[in-house]
């Protein structure tokens, strides 16, 4: 049974006596009226046309001899108008489509049978028309001074991102092919060149950036991502914890040698019971692991008798727990400078933690040449702490499902487009503002409100950025 479809006419008329040169403005006069034409417009579960009616006019300039009069939501000589072409670009960019699942929801929503070249067509034009050295100024006067780089590998090529947390804004982006220092130094130059001087760059352990960052900025604060120091830390806590673990297991084999001899069944009964316990004890504290390093504010009551449970059958973790407990309050955001100085020459003198090898390999880390580096968020104003690299940690996270939805991208040309046109829609979000007037309500809700602007873009604000693709 065939479903009627309805099909609508929109009329539309655009055949003044006069009208505007496309190229120059200046005014022609009405020629001829040309036959009506028909052009495909976006409605749900229904055909519309838009019925336009335009003319030929005179041109009374040197640009050209005649020109058409046409709207300004259908392009020239197009079958569809604007709206499809931006319906189109937001199910890529927003949506996450590629092109084929695109044409199948455009088909099935709004009953159009897009051809997989003008999909491309789409993209194309649409790059066209951005002005990246108009966002590049756009940047320079929002900039707020901070600065979070990270790289990420996609294929054969690797993206250099640099965005602004405080801001919430993409700032550069640069599509390399190999990951080293020469495509490094190359890339942080063209922000330099830029006008771009950040206060603070902030980055994850790499040995790109130390050299590169007081050469050119040698005035910037260079701030190490305190999550991936933390992260590295609790590392070395787990591996003791796995050590420990290993040797609560085999401790069932140790002891006295046995006698000659044939055991008893009560013997036998005995050394089964007590190595199958120890074998459990230690299988419990490894699938538990993970409270040692886990803030203690955040335990439940469940998760602090399981803790407790731990430490009796292993007290060296109380150690281990203790450990994880001050490298927190080393790195709280409302320290002062000298307080975490202080906090980590206590740490440092602290014989329970020497003794063990794994705690003394994380305390190494705590040396005179990068700890400065990771209390440099101290330096700066309360409001203004950034400590972590999650902003574009988060925008390489949005990057790379985006990459796996699109099955892997393996052109230069299609990873640049992909990004430009990600800036040109996340800035449109980035207008929102906050209200000016100071909310009634309660704190909790005020507190919530803060956060808007974050959530309203689109968290592609894939953000990244402006400029070089080599």
């Amino acid at each position: 049974m065939e479903v009627k479809v309805s099909v609508e006419y929109i009329d539309i008329r655009c055949c003044g006596k006069t009208a505007p040169c496309p190229i120059c403005g200046r005014r022609g006069k009405r020629k001829v009226i040309l036959p009506a034409r028909l052009v495909r417009t976006i409605a749900y579960k229904k055909v519309v046309y838009l019925r336009i009616t335009a003319a030929e006019y005179h041109a009374r300039c040197n640009c050209c001899k005649t020109f058409r009069s046409r709207p300004e939501e259908v392009g020239a000589r197009c079958h569809y108008d604007n709206r499809v072409r931006d319906a189109v670009i937001a199910r890529i960019v927003e949506d996450g489509m590629d092109v084929q699942k695109l044409r199948e929801a455009m088909k099935r929503d709004f009953l159009l049978d897009l051809s997989e070249g003008f999909v491309y067509d789409c993209l194309r034009d649409k790059v066209k028309q951005l002005d990246m050295a108009e966002y590049r100024r756009w940047v320079g006067e929002r900039f707020s001074g901070t600065l979070c780089v990270d790289e990420l590998h996609l294929g054969r090529y690797t993206l250099l991102l640099a965005t602004d947390p405080l801001g919430d804004f993409p700032v550069a982006f640069a599509l390399v092919d190999k990951n080293d220092q020469a495509h490094m130094r190359r890339f942080l130059q063209n922000m330099k060149r830029s006008g771009l001087t950040p206060e603070v760059v902030i980055t994850d352990g790499s040995d790109l950036y130390p050299k590169l960052l007081a050469a050119l900025w040698p005035d910037a604060r260079h701030q190490l991502c305190v999550f991936h120091v933390i992260k590295d830390i609790n590392d070395h806590v787990l591996d003791a914890a796995r050590r420990m673990r290993r040797e609560l297991s085999r401790r069932g084999n140790k002891g006295r040698r046995p006698r000659r001899g044939r055991r008893t069944k009560a013997q036998r009964a005995y050394a089964k019971r007590r190595k199958k316990l120890l074998k459990e004890q230690a299988h419990f504290v490894h699938k538990h692991r993970y409270l040692i390093i886990k803030h203690k504010e955040d335990l439940n009551q469940e998760e602090q008798k399981t803790l407790r449970t731990m430490f009796d059958y292993l007290p060296a973790l109380k150690t281990l727990g203790a450990f994880a407990e001050r490298v927190y309050r080393l790195f709280d955001p409302k320290n002062s400078e000298h307080q975490a100085y202080c906090r980590r020459a206590a740490m440092l003198h602290d014989n329970t933690f020497a003794q063990v090898p794994e705690l003394a390999k994380a305390l190494q880390m705590l040396d005179d040449v990068r700890f400065p580096k990771m209390i440099a968020f101290l330096k700066s104003p309360a409001t203004r702490r950034i400590r972590t690299n999650n902003h574009v940690e988060r925008t390489n996270r949005k990057l790379r499902y985006y990459e796996k939805v699109r099955y892997k991208w393996r052109r230069r040309r299609n990873i640049v487009r992909f990004l430009l046109l990600a800036i040109d829609r996340w800035r449109r979000g980035h207008r929102f503002t906050l209200p000016k007037t100071p909310s009634t309500k309660p704190n909790t809700h005020h507190n919530a409100n803060i956060n808007i602007r974050r959530h309203t873009i689109p968290t592609l604000a894939i953000g990244t950025t402006y400029a070089q693709s080599g």
